[in-house]
């Protein structure tokens, strides 16, 4: 197995590790404390945007340039659209799923269809970010730069810690359904499985075929904003009348901390 893919799996164990660690906060408390998971949905967002660029965008524009063949721009300007795109149909489809369970639940007043709705789509955009990190370690294969190399990081950290609230999203409410903790934890931490597997196959995807490496890497970042503009932001900022502005400097924080590293290792 090629070193990059290795990195890539083991960032993405470590992104599904932060979800379980997420699902096991049903294990000591009812319900997580909501500034601090407005504070680090806020910061992975601004990292998620910030790294869109420095670590996804830029990479793919200054490779196509470099490959020949398309034009940088055309390239880059599709991956991200389909990216977005996918996110977006990915999105409409589990709305899809729920508004049929929800019409079901009128009629049989079936608990377990709320429940696996609830799964799913955690777990559904999961895949994207799983793939985001495995193409960030992927693209390593022939420029593993330190500056490359920390960019790469720094997506697989702001990805991990936006799964910390999925986590808890998923294990709070079906220990209010009346699961026992271990399941709901069990379940909860289930749901970021799929990000090893989406990492991994990403990875391998653009070692073996490096001439969609640009496509793919502007691919992760339309996925990688869709989330944190149509999501995490909205999310983080639901307390805003008791919370103003935690969840806003935790978006410029993660930001700046973003540009800050690439800045200093460019």
């Amino acid at each position: 197995m090629y070193p990059v893919v290795f990195l890539a799996l083991l960032a993405t164990i470590g992104t599904w590790f932060v979800t379980a660690l997420g699902a096991a906060t049903v294990v000591f408390f009812k319900s997580p404390n909501t500034r601090l998971l407005n504070l680090m949905l806020g910061f992975a967002s601004g990292v998620m945007i910030a790294a869109s660029f420095w670590s996804l965008l830029q990479p793919a524009i200054e490779r196509a340039q470099t490959r020949g063949g398309s034009p940088a721009y055309l390239v880059a300007t599709a991956g991200f659209l389909c990216g977005a795109v996918f996110m977006w149909i990915s999105d409409k489809a589990v709305s899809y799923a729920r508004k049929r369970t929800d019409h079901m639940l009128t009629i049989t007043n079936d608990r377990a269809n709320r429940i696996i709705m609830l799964i799913l789509s955690i777990t559904l955009h999961n895949i994207p970010e799983g793939l985001a990190v495995g193409v960030a370690f992927g693209a390593l294969q022939n420029s593993c730069t330190p500056e490359n190399l920390m960019g790469a990081i720094t997506i697989a950290v702001g990805i991990g810690l936006q799964n910390f609230p999925e986590g808890a999203a998923v294990s709070i409410p079906l220990r209010r359904e009346g699961f026992s903790r271990t399941k709901s934890f069990l379940l909860g931490q289930a749901s970021g499985i799929v990000e090893p597997i989406a990492g991994l196959a990403g990875a391998l995807l653009v070692v073996y075929v490096e001439a969609i490496l640009p496509f793919a890497l502007s691919f992760a970042a339309g996925a990688m904003i869709l989330v944190a503009v149509h999501e995490l932001i909205p999310e983080c900022q639901r307390n805003q009348k008791n919370q103003p502005y935690s969840a806003t400097m935790g978006i410029v924080l993660g930001f700046a901390v973003m540009m800050l590293l690439d800045v200093m290792l460019g």
